[in-house]
């Protein structure tokens, strides 16, 4: 096919296949479309046309790609990244008046403790904005921003798509949280008689905190796994409970008061909170400066001064 020949083919096309491929449902292809199931099946018959391939095959209720499919996957997903660059820096943005929709992922902590200040710093910088806050952790962050369903992510990371890239925003170190009113801080023994709580995406009832004990040959008893930070204060309190979080939510959950924070009887390593982005909007002006607001306000104090990107 010469470049001539391109006429005849739909962007529109591409983009559902695409999408077919990331979600592996004609619903779900169009819930993320927002177009009605028809649609999607009347596109994926024309590009079942188009590349003389049956492309998807249904296997229960998924559709399994075809080899064909995978190879044409291969070649159009970067393609279709460098079309979305090409177009995005062509682009002006102006926060002040811009109506733009932005999609990030953030985890629990994040969420719950350096949000409310970057939103402030939104809400007065670009008031027209939308932002849409999508959870994520290690597990999501990739398949989400593969997806597009987010352009950036904040969390701790571990494996991302080819095509994103990565930068460090802190390194956190955890703290002791506790209601009690028994003076001084705990001792490693008492730190492992007393009850924990622990938050947990999945539910988990060990962490790192017991990798740690067990270097030492200790252990901790946890009575309660809770999902998200928000409202952890208002459990223990009262309780001889304790939790250890982040450096950073335990900023935020003492400053509501009725509890307050140490530093763990224990040595502890430091963890790192990244930001993540897709690549094909590394240039995108509007992304741009998201990022440079998140930097600004998520990252480690001593790091406003230089808010751009690293790569």
């Amino acid at each position: 096919m010469n470049r001539n020949d391109l006429r005849r083919v739909d962007l529109n096309l591409l983009i559902v296949f695409e999408t077919l491929m990331h979600e592996r449902s004609v619903t779900r292809a169009a819930e993320k479309l927002f177009l009605g199931q028809p649609a999607i099946s009347a596109a994926l018959s024309r590009l079942r046309g188009l590349f003389d391939d049956p492309l998807f095959v249904r296997t229960g209720r998924s559709m399994e790609p075809s080899a064909r499919a995978v190879e044409i996957f291969a070649l159009l997903s970067p393609a279709l990244d460098s079309i979305s660059t090409a177009v995005s820096r062509a682009a002006e943005f102006d926060p002040a008046t811009s109506t733009a929709v932005f999609r990030i992922g953030l985890s629990d902590d994040v969420e719950f403790a350096l949000l409310p200040m970057l939103l402030k710093r939104l809400r007065a910088e670009s008031p027209g904005i939308v932002l849409v806050v999508r959870r994520v952790n290690y597990i999501l962050m990739p398949g989400l921003l593969a997806s597009g369903e987010i352009s950036i992510g904040v969390s701790y990371t571990i494996d991302l798509p080819a095509n994103a890239k990565r930068k460090v925003l802190r390194r956190s170190l955890p703290k002791l949280l506790r209601a009690d009113t028994v003076p001084g801080p705990l001792s490693l023994d008492d730190f492992c008689a007393r009850p924990h709580a622990l938050v947990s995406f999945a539910g988990d009832l060990s962490g790192f905190i017991d990798e740690e004990l067990e270097k030492l040959g200790r252990k901790r008893h946890v009575v309660l796994a809770v999902p998200q930070f928000n409202g952890l204060s208002t459990l223990i309190s009262g309780t001889d409970i304790v939790a250890t979080v982040p450096d950073y939510t335990a900023e935020a959950l003492t400053a509501a008061g009725g509890v307050r924070a140490e530093d763990p009887p224990l040595p502890m390593r430091s963890f790192e909170l990244h930001m993540a982005w897709r690549g094909s909007q590394d240039n995108d002006p509007g992304e741009r400066w998201l990022r440079s607001r998140i930097q600004m306000f998520f990252g480690d104090p001593d790091s406003l001064e230089q808010p751009g990107d690293q790569r």
